[in-house]
């Protein structure tokens, strides 16, 4: 049951060329980026990575673009890399954007073991293009799949040695339901406790769904874009 690994590097040790991946965050905020950082260094490549966007320029999934370890990314956000655009222009990746309500629940549904779903969203755009789309109760839905993926890297606040984790604010976002729609979920957390230190009310993912956590070994926390308020007055 004591699912603790090392480090980031041994979380990550088997993880082959042509993986798919979900990695949790919301621009930089919840992201593994010790995770991130030890599969950068292992150089693992050709990879489909499913995150809300793509880090940005030297810094978290920005690292994994910059090497090159990325073919293909489902996403819903192409946020502040420059590099992603560029790699998008020049066929070098290849990118499949989605609303991200209709993201959220493609992995919610892989978690779930349900197959596919109907959506308004994104009826009468591209986003339809060469999907299924029914009418329900006189208004058109278009049919997304669920999402799934090899591996799942999430980060949380808090764990414990079974891999029951505690995610802190809006640092949860993505990474609960990746959590559930992957074979293999590796966890790194800020505190690495004992069993029963958390109280089974708090815990967010449910240690059944991890199968390997460790501390993670370094945080910057970066902030994607720093907005502050104009002094007014004096």
């Amino acid at each position: 049951m004591n699912k603790v690994v090392a480090n980031s590097e041994d979380a990550i040790r088997d993880v082959p060329d042509g993986s798919t991946i979900m990695i949790g965050g919301f621009g930089l905020c919840g992201i593994p980026e010790n995770l991130i950082r030890a599969l950068a260094r292992k150089g693992t490549k050709n990879l489909t990575t499913i995150s809300n966007n793509v880090g940005v320029d030297g810094y978290g999934m920005g690292l994994l673009l910059a090497a090159g370890q990325i073919h293909r990314h489902i996403g819903s956000y192409v946020g502040e890399n420059k590099l992603l655009e560029q790699m998008v222009l020049e066929k070098k990746i290849d990118l499949e954007l989605a609303p991200q309500g209709t993201f959220s629940e493609r992995i919610r549904a892989g978690g779930a073991g349900i197959p596919a779903f109907f959506t308004p969203t994104g009826f009468g755009t591209i986003v339809a293009d060469n999907k299924e789309t029914r009418d329900f109760d006189g208004r058109m839905y278009v049919m997304e799949h669920a999402l799934k993926a090899d591996f799942a890297f999430v980060k949380a606040w808090k764990g414990d040695k079974w891999g029951n984790l505690v995610y802190r604010k809006t640092a949860r976002n993505f990474n609960p339901m990746m959590a559930t729609a992957a074979k293999i979920t590796i966890a790194e957390v800020e505190y690495l406790v004992e069993v029963g230190e958390i109280d089974p009310d708090l815990v967010h993912t449910p240690g059944i769904y991890v199968k390997r956590i460790f501390q993670g070994e370094q945080y910057e926390r970066r902030i994607e874009r720093k907005t502050v308020r104009p002094v007014v007055g004096c």
